[in-house]
């Protein structure tokens, strides 16, 4: 009755690519608890460190003092209490959008967002390194997807220029790239998106609290237009859960009555929405936190180069290419055994022969254990190109 997934698991672990949850126990913002010893946390989207800050956690402990521990409901029937206006209102005010919406995750979000605005009809243009999520929601809209190849915006423009008979153009793309670190080119993309009429969509999930002062990617290139729509999730930088999108008050209102992962999901908990109002309140007040995230970037990124490590762009995610699955996966122990946690990326997360340690550097890190990290690169065997 279930060859066929035996069969499939049986496949995953000769190609070195079965994958099973570890069980971490956080003991701060850097250092984990595992099978009972100590490790230094080196491949967390914890970038800012917020998940232990204390203004972060007594929000949410406030919250559920005054709203209890679940919504109860879904926003448009019960579960929508005081606390998601004011954390939409905060977030719509830090992406200099009209209006901001929430979702139970950044998965519900981009799945939710490209579900209700895409028709089939539509035509969509995604980038090949786009996050699964945007993908998936690509997928669900029952559009016709052209995929064009990783920030080549002359490709894109080439397939644009062809899209002609379609309805409504629509280019996603990711701000921040999770796997690679690199920045989306938005500057040429919202000029393409301007020439053909497209709506330009972009997942800051890696870039909210990274790039732009911690605002995402179009400030992060000074970019204002009613075409950007922006989505992203609390997890990562915010230190929290859920996700969220914004854009123009058009824009949110039809989202709001055709979304399907908004309308029929139970709200987020209050715990969740008070530790994200904390988070932004962190970033607005506490400047010094995102200022600490650069210098630690700055200093990886520096020390990376000297050893003939590439890395793309100014943000806190590098890849270090190993190559094999297995060879990544042997990279991975050894790092494990010098007491430091880096995973080992695979496909078909990564292209083929590409497998990587995806290494993250937080505001929380000392410059002392990032030296440590360096110290234990050296003896990896990396390829040195992208």
């Amino acid at each position: 009755m279930f060859n066929r997934y035996s069969e499939a698991l049986v496949k995953r672990q000769e190609e070195s690519q079965f994958r099973s949850p570890r069980t971490y126990t956080p003991i701060d913002a850097t250092h984990v608890m595992y099978e009972g010893s100590t490790y230094l946390m080196m491949a967390s989207n914890n970038y800012l460190g917020l998940t232990h800050h204390p203004h972060v956690k007594d929000r949410a402990l406030q919250a559920i003092q005054q709203y209890g521990t679940g919504s109860g409901g879904a926003r448009l029937t019960s579960g929508s209490f005081p606390l998601f206006q004011e954390l939409e209102h905060r977030l719509a005010q830090w992406k200099d959008c009209e209006k901001a919406l929430t979702f139970t995750a950044g998965f519900m979000a981009n799945l939710g967002t490209i579900s209700a605005l895409v028709h089939k009809g539509d035509i969509i243009f995604s980038d090949e390194l786009n996050h699964a999520s945007l993908i998936d929601g690509c997928r669900l809209s029952g559009a016709k997807v052209q995929v064009y190849p990783h920030k080549d915006v002359a490709g894109l423009e080439s397939l644009l220029s062809q899209s002609k008979p379609y309805g409504m153009r629509f280019i996603i793309t990711d701000g921040v790239f999770s796997m690679d670190g690199d920045i989306a080119p938005l500057p040429e993309l919202l000029e393409l998106a301007e020439r053909y009429d497209a709506l330009l969509i972009v997942d800051d999930a890696h870039a909210t609290g990274v790039i732009g002062e911690g605002r995402g990617t179009a400030h992060h290139f000074h970019c204002e237009s009613p075409r950007i729509i922006t989505t992203g999730t609390m997890s990562k930088a915010l230190g929290s859960i859920g996700g969220y999108v914004c854009g123009s008050q058009t824009i949110i209102d039809y989202i709001i009555n055709h979304s399907r992962p908004f309308i029929f999901a139970t709200a987020l908990s209050p715990a969740d929405i008070g530790a994200s109002i904390g988070a932004l309140e962190v970033l607005a007040e506490e400047p010094s936190v995102y200022q600490s995230l650069r210098s630690n970037t700055k200093y990886m990124n520096q020390a990376l180069q000297s050893l003939g490590i590439p890395s793309s762009d100014d943000t806190p995610i590098f890849p270090i290419i190993i190559g094999s699955n297995e060879d990544t996966l042997e990279a991975s122990l050894q790092c494990k055994k010098e007491g430091i946690i880096l995973s080992g990326i695979r496909p078909p997360t990564v292209p083929v022969n590409t497998g990587r340690l995806r290494l993250t550097v937080t505001a929380s890190h000392t410059e002392e254990e990032l030296q440590r990290v360096i110290q234990v690169l050296q003896r990896l065997p990396i390829q040195k190109t992208l």
